[in-house]
Formats: structure tokens, sequence, C-alpha cells
């Protein structure tokens, strides 16, 4: 008999979908026939029956466990008398029915939220009630208030939180003041970006003797959020409930109540605050020479925007410094030690890529207005080299003082990856490679020789693209990217829960105490199957694995817990900007545009247009009339006929031919000039002189595969319908990328300890949004 496992359902567009195995083992295969009795995020028990021709592991689901409790958020619609609700994720698959009677006050069209009565099964749809009307579809904030739900985000404090909240104090009282050490005469001051409304770090500088030599006494003071959020409240619970704070345009859904975060807590200008402050002794190098933790009571002077400190350090005698004279001496003081700090990045070799962010303007609306690119001026450094030098002395207080905590962990390229970037890198001819064991600094290296190159983009996106994602977690393995052999989150407990668990700890230490983390399971996630799934997969490979304590099998829950949560909300809120972009572009259909690819794949390249920073699809089949090879070496499309190539960093033109609102996504479609016009025109000419019988596969099937583009563009993403691979070709080159879910070959490979956890955490950012039902960057 076939060994049966457990896992949760992940449902796809197209119809079919996947069953993500919770021992870590590659996602099995569900065609659409066995996903019409489940739905997306169900628990189910499944086996493997076969592998289809795709070669992919084909699985059949043998029993469900549990069926999901979120809730399925749709557009309701009434077809021939029957009502029924059309879920604006397509990863459901099937419509929910809805009875006569329990549409409630809904109107056809209305977006609504839909609590099932009756799971589907082989031969009948699901039923469902309508529990919730949030408006019609083109309401300002409706693709928020979409996004919170379909991603299962808490967005509203419970009674005992908002309770608990109201019987703080407006302001630091005498006793809050007690065993603190007193700052207020200090200058220290806040520096955030304009729109910023909650201030977690202020920081001072001032000239400073480091032994014979000389150097700087650096402040950073932090909100002291656990001053006021006791371990185990109701506050607490529900800031763990929700681990960060999620960012959208014009909208934020805070950790902590608005009192909180925007108030008691938050470092305003001109009045007493509690904070946490790391005193450190800066050399003349940039190497922290001493640092000590302490309490304290501050008093910002001065509420500071990066262009205001970045006007005044260009121009010291401008209209800015002007207003704020007194200040003036230590922002340049500030200048004086960031230019330390960066000396000694540069010494340790860390990685610092220069990346495009962009900002969305809304108006009152909420619609977009543009999209501007977010710079990142010499005040965002200043801050950064603060904050990464007290993250830095935070890791290093908890590790020196043997208490469990959470780092923040970064670990180097996997092999699979550090054989992509070898591969690539002699394919592009560029004369450098990594070794075996690779340090950040070749990482920077690479990057430094080549970015005055036109094609840098492309290398130094081929260069993130083999790092690997930062998570939470007890065991401190350093942080690559930054090259650090230590590193911890300090710097912002108003919208970060590790932060805040990072503060108990050193207050702990502080006291001579130890920190005991509460007794607060995830909603919806059983303690008991968070330790199980970590003991099965965290082990040290040929090494007989140590059987880990309550306490830091505790820790090991909490890391995962918000390295989870930390996903869920960067996907809710490119979900949203997503949908704003879709709906934006729909006002520019037909509309022809000058872009740069920023992605090469096996189905197409994905183009962001110059003027907008908008990212679409050419999809494979609009980009000529011949057969194009995609080379996994180089990341490039390449033309057989007319040699055309496709690589990250081409400049095109395209016009937009399509958006998908639900979803999320656009497709351009290529507009041919000049001379690359001319070749392709001859190219068809050859090819129409031909048999029919005798063109390749992809230009036969063109008019099919046009009217089901977007459905092979999921499918080359994540693993549903692709084109068939050729098997001509040079090494290292096919034509379509055939994709394998999980990303697997089959046999299972040898995991370090975070490399496991990182796949712990994809399973439960997964399955996060489960316990919504259940209510309880670096």
């Amino acid at each position: 008999m076939l060994a049966e496992f457990e896992g949760t359902v992940s449902g796809h567009r197209d119809g079919h979908g996947f069953v993500q195995r919770d021992d870590g083992e590659a996602d099995i295969y569900l065609p659409p026939n066995e996903m019409r009795a489940v739905l997306h995020k169900d628990r189910v028990k499944a086996r493997i029956v076969r592998h289809d021709r795709k070669n992919r592991p084909e699985g059949r689901v043998t029993e469900i466990i549990e069926r999901s409790s979120n809730p399925i958020i749709g557009r309701l619609l009434q077809e021939s008398g029957v009502w029924l609700v059309a879920p604006e994720d397509k990863r459901y698959g099937q419509d929910v029915l809805i009875p006569k009677g329990a549409t409630g006050t809904a109107k056809t069209g209305q977006i609504v939220v839909v609590e099932l009565t009756e799971p589907p099964a082989l031969f009948g749809q699901p039923v469902g009630r309508v529990r919730e009307v949030l408006g019609e579809i083109d309401d300002p904030g409706m693709e928020i208030e979409i996004a919170v739900r379909k991603y299962g985000v808490p967005h509203e404090f419970s009674d005992a939180a908002m309770a608990l909240a109201r019987t703080l104090p407006d302001a630091v009282r005498p006793a809050d003041k007690q065993g603190r050490v007193d700052l207020t005469d200090i200058a220290l001051v806040t520096i955030d970006g304009e729109d910023a409304r909650d201030f977690d770090d202020a920081v001072y500088c001032e000239p400073a003797k480091v032994g014979r030599g000389k150097g700087w006494r650096l402040l950073v003071a932090i909100a002291d959020v656990s001053h006021y959020v006791e371990t185990g409240s109701a506050i607490d619970i529900d800031a763990y409930d929700r681990a960060t704070s999620v960012y959208f345009p014009r909208r934020v859904i805070p950790m902590l109540p608005e009192k909180l975060s925007n108030g008691l807590c938050s470092l305003n200008p001109n009045v007493e605050r509690v904070c946490m402050v790391c005193d450190m002794l800066v050399t003349a190098k940039g190497e922290v020479h001493a640092y000590q933790f302490y309490p304290a009571v501050m008093f910002s002077q001065a509420r500071f925007t990066y262009t205001e400190v970045a006007a005044i350090l260009a121009n010291t005698r401008g209209p800015e410094a002007a207003q704020r004279q007194t200040l003036v001496p230590n922002l340049l003081d500030l200048h004086d030690v960031y230019q330390a700090l960066l000396k000694e990045r540069g010494v340790r070799g860390a990685v610092d890529f220069e990346t495009t962010e962009t900002q969305i303007v809304c108006d009152e609306a909420g619609r977009i207005e543009k999209i501007v690119p977010r710079t990142r001026n010499v005040a965002h450094r200043l801050i950064e080299e603060a904050m990464l030098a007290a993250n830095v002395c935070s890791a290093d207080f908890i590790a020196q003082s043997k208490h469990v905590g959470l780092f923040r962990v970064h670990e180097g390229p996997t092999p699979e990856k550090k054989d992509m970037l070898r591969n690539y890198l002699k394919a592009a001819g560029l004369g450098f490679s990594i070794s075996d064991d690779p340090t950040p600094g070749e990482f920077q290296q690479i990057a430094t020789a080549t970015k005055d190159r036109p094609d840098a983009q492309q290398i130094h996106s081929m260069l993130l693209r083999s790092m690997q994602q930062a998570i939470y977690t007890p065991m401190n393995s350093g942080h690559f990217g930054l090259a650090y052999e230590a590193y911890t989150h300090f710097t912002s407990p108003i919208r970060r829960y590790p932060d805040l668990l990072v503060h108990r700890v050193i207050k702990a230490i502080l006291n001579k105490a130890k920190y005991q983390l509460p007794t607060l399971p995830t909603p919806g996630e059983a303690e008991a199957k968070l330790s199980k799934r970590l003991a099965a997969r965290v082990k040290e490979p040929d090494q007989k694995p140590k059987k880990a304590s309550a306490d830091q099998l505790a820790w090991q829950a909490a890391g995962l817990h918000c390295s989870a949560n930390e996903r869920r909300a960067d996907e809710d809120s490119r979900d949203v900007e997503a949908w704003l972009k879709c709906k934006y572009m729909r006002e520019h259909l037909g509309e022809e545009f000058g872009g740069v690819v920023t992605a090469a794949t096996g189905f197409g390249i994905f183009v962001t247009l110059d003027a907008m920073y908008v990212e679409g699809l050419v999809h494979i089949t609009e980009l000529g009339g011949e057969y194009f090879r995609f080379d996994e070496a180089r990341q490039e499309l390449r033309g057989e006929r007319t040699g055309i190539r496709y690589a990250i960093g081409t400049r095109v033109r395209v016009q937009v031919s399509r958006v998908d609102l639900d979803g999320r996504k656009i497709d351009f479609r290529l507009v041919h000039e000049g001379a690359e016009a001319a070749l392709i025109s001859r190219a068809m000419k050859d090819k129409t002189s031909g048999h029919a019988a005798e063109l390749p596969a992809q230009e036969r099937g063109a008019a099919r595969h046009g009217a089901g583009a977007r459905a092979e563009q999921e499918g080359g993403k994540s693993g549903g319908r692709g084109k068939r691979s050729s098997s001509q070709g040079s090494s290292g080159s096919r034509s379509v990328a055939m994709s394998n879910p999980g990303g697997s070959t089959g046999g299972r490979t040898t995991r370090s300890p975070i490399q496991a956890l990182k796949a712990a955490v994809k399973k439960a950012a997964g399955s996060a949004s489960r316990k919504q039902g259940k209510k309880p960057r670096r």
C-alpha cells in the first residue's frame, strides 16, 4: 500500500492544485478532478498514485482532515435565478452557491464575505451564506478590505485589548521614570519619512575619545514598548497574533492599538517618552569599541524628515539649516560617524546593491495618481547604519549572556543557487565566479566591478536572486548579506513583535533574570503541530539530533510564527499594490510605452515600464513568428531564426494589451521597430514558405496558446501548464521551462537547520491565515 502523508491544499487558478506536504518533500500535483471535493487551504491526507507526463508526482486525496475556516471573499452574482459568489481569489476554483434568503442585505455585483455551510463534493458545489457586505468593487479602499480578509490578516483589535489600551496613561508618569537614566537634556532627534506616523527610533552623536584615538559616542534610543505591553496581556496577545504592522498605500494596519503606536510609545517631538538605549563608542575606523544598554527617559528635540536632513547636510547655510541652527552640529557629527560606519561596512564586505523601490501616490479617492521611484539619500543611509550598529550590539549582548532569544538569520546561497549563479557568470563571460564557500565580499566585489556596465541591472538581479530570505530563529547562524556573525532586530518594537521580544530579553539580562516566553500558541496552529514539524525537519546533517528543550521549542515556534506572518504581510501589501496598478493600467489599454526586461522565463518576459514602474508579461507567443529557446544559464530567451535575445536589462517597446484585475495580471504585446521588425518579417517569410507540419509546435499552436496565455503564465511560475521542453539544442539551453512543484527533483537534499526552518516558514506562511477564522529587510 502506498504511504499516505498530510499536507495543505494549495489551489491554482486554472482548476488544478497541489498538496504542500508537512514533511517538507516536494509538493504533490492534484488534477482538476481531485480538486472538486476540496478547496484551497483545506488540510488533507493524500498519497502519490503516479507521475504525469511532466514527471510531476500526482496525488489523490484520501481523507479531508480539516476544512479551512477562512471566509471566502467574492462578488455576488445572479445567473438564471441562482445566487452565487465568484471568489476573488481564483485559487478556490469553484463558485459558491448562495440559497435564497442567505444573501442578507447584499445586492448583485457587491463584494461580500461568505461563510461556507456545505463543503464541496465530487458532484456538488460548495454552499454558503453572506456574512458581511464589503461594498462596491470601486469603493475607495476596497482592495485593502479584500486583501486583509483574503490573507487572514487580523485587522480589528479584540475588545479586551482595546479596553486595556484605554486604561493606559496619555503621558509619561513620575512612576514610569523610576530606575531610568535621564536623557531629557540630550539632543536626541527622530529622522523618518514625510508620511511616517509612528517614530520608533531617535539618534544622537557627539565626538568622543575612544581609547587613545578619536571617535564618537552614538546613542540609539528606541521606544520602550515593553514597559506598557506586559507579557501575556490582551494587547500582547493581539500583537503576537499580528506579529507585524502591515503597510498599504494610504493606510496602515498597526501591530499595536493607535494609542500606543502613534501616542504613548511613539517618540514624538517635545514630549517625554520612555526608551531603551544602546549607547555606543565608535572608533575612527567605524568599529564599535564598547556599548551598553539601559532604560531611559528622553525628550525628542525635533522630528526631522530624510529630505530635510539631506538638504541640511548638502548645504549647512541653506534655508533648512537656518531653521534648525542649534541642531546642525549634531547632524554633522551623525554624518561623520555614518561615514566611519560605512567605511567599516566596506572592510567587512557586506553586500550593498542599489535597487529601485517605488512609491504609489494616491488621490483622495484612493486611486493611483502616479508611481514614483523612492530614492534613498544620505539621511536614509545614515539612519540605516546607526540602526545596524544597535542591532548588532543587541545580538552580541544576547549571545554573550547565553540567553535564548530570536536572531535575524540570513544564510549563504544554497548549492543549487551557487551553481545557477556560477553558470550565469560563466555564460555571460564576466570573468568572475564564486567559491564553494562564498563570502558576501565576493558578491559585493562582482557588483562593484560591474556597476558601470550596460547589463549591470541584469548582473545585480542575478546576484540578488541567488540570495536566501532571512528568518527569525533562536539558532544563530549569522547574517550573510550584512556580513555579521550575529544580528537581530531591536530598533522597531512598535511595528515588529521580534523586536519587542528582544527588548524583553535585554531587560531580563540587565536585571540578571531570565525572560520566559508566555504561553501564546498561534491561533489556528496547534503548538504540538509546530513542534512536530520542527523536530522532523531541523536536524544537523550526519549528526545525532539533539532533543530540544520545551523552552527552545517555544522560541522556535515564535520565530516560525513571526517569519510566516512577515511573509504574509509582504504578500498582502504586494497584492494591494498589484490591484491598484492593474486598475491604473486599465485606463491605458492600447497605449504604447518603453520599458526594460526585468525577468526572462520559459513562458515569456516580464517588462517594467519606464514611466510608470509597472510590470507586465509579454507572453512567448507575442514575441514574434519564430521559436524561442530559454537559456537558463544566461537567463534569456533567444529566437532560433533571428537570434534576437531578450534578457534582463533589454530595452523594448510594448503595448498594453490586457489587464486582469481579479488575477492581478497585466499583459503586454511587443512592438517591433526598425531593424528588429525587418528581421522578424524576414523570418516570417522564411517560415511561411515551408510546410505547416514542419513548423515548431510553439508556432502551430500560437492561436490556441494565445487564448490561454494567462493560465500558461501561471503554470510556468507555479508548476502548472507549461510548454514541453525541446530535446534539441545545446547543453544548458531549453525551450519553455517545465516547472517541478516544490522545486525538487524527487530526491531529498540535506538541509541545514536554518534551511529547514525556512522551508517550515514557507509552509506556515501559507497556513497562517487559517487562524483568522478561529479568532483567538534585512
